[in-house]
């Protein structure tokens, strides 16, 4: 189930969401390294890994062998802000194909949220879905000592919060059981698809962080149904001011 785009223009201009994509395409293109064995050894030095954020302290050698949170062995990397690297880890991307995957994902559901939160709302929604999603993963990985990289716990909260707010929104789709013909999906049809799909990676070895996309998508969507009245209240402001605005433009002309 791969979405094309939604039939549901943004009623704003979705700064943030653009400034989501471009920061993140950034990181991928011009400061993690193209080489495989330096990326990978770029991604340890400043991606979360669960062993460290569960020890609090960067990863050894020892910790390879087994997460050991009293192994005093010398740390690969002794500087790395076990903090920082939560944040940055949403911003780091195993390859080009989980980029895209992400990008466009954010690019479709983005900007409607956006609608309703705000930039700085939104923005607090993303980074805090992201917070939850990692915790999620580390708590239900606490010994695993590969780097956590993506948005996409952080685009799953996104994913979340459209649900709650825009269920009955068009998502255009194609299936590649079906030869790709495009069908428009309800959003809460697509949505709950997709959230189920998630526990089919359950026991799977897809290095797919599935727990994150799981808690990240019920953290946005939680938040929005709290925020829901008020949200939504937001988004309808937003289209009463654009039938004026283009209502005075047909007067004008």
């Amino acid at each position: 189930m791969i979405p094309i785009r939604d039939v549901h223009p943004s009623l704003t201009l979705p700064v943030i969401t653009w400034l989501l994509i471009a920061t993140a395409a950034l990181v991928f293109f011009a400061i993690q390294p193209s080489s495989e064995d330096l990326a990978a050894e770029f991604l340890f030095e400043y991606a979360a890994i669960p062993c460290e954020l569960t020890t609090l302290s960067p990863l050894d050698a020892g910790d390879v062998q087994g997460c050991n949170p009293n192994d005093v062995g010398t740390p690969f990397f002794p500087e790395k802000s076990l903090p920082a690297s939560v944040f940055i880890s949403m911003f780091l991307h195993a390859n080009l194909l989980h980029l895209l995957g992400n990008l466009w994902s954010l690019w479709i559901f983005g900007n409607n949220v956006e609608d309703a939160y705000g930039w700085l709302g939104y923005l607090l929604l993303y980074v805090t879905s992201g917070l939850v999603a990692t915790a999620a993963f580390v708590l239900s990985n606490p010994g695993e000592v590969t780097p956590l990289v993506g948005a996409s716990g952080a685009i799953s909260g996104v994913m979340g919060a459209y649900l709650v707010l825009f269920p009955r929104a068009r998502v255009v789709s194609v299936f590649p059981i079906f030869f790709f013909i495009p069908v428009a999906l309800p959003a809460a049809i697509f949505l709950v698809l997709w959230f189920v799909s998630q526990f089919a990676l359950v026991g799977s070895a897809t290095g797919i962080a599935w727990q994150a996309h799981v808690a990240g998508f019920l953290f946005g969507a939680a938040v929005s149904f709290l925020l829901r009245r008020l949200l939504l209240g937001r988004v309808e402001a937003h289209r009463r001011q654009l039938v004026r605005r283009r209502s005075g433009m047909q007067s004008f002309g």
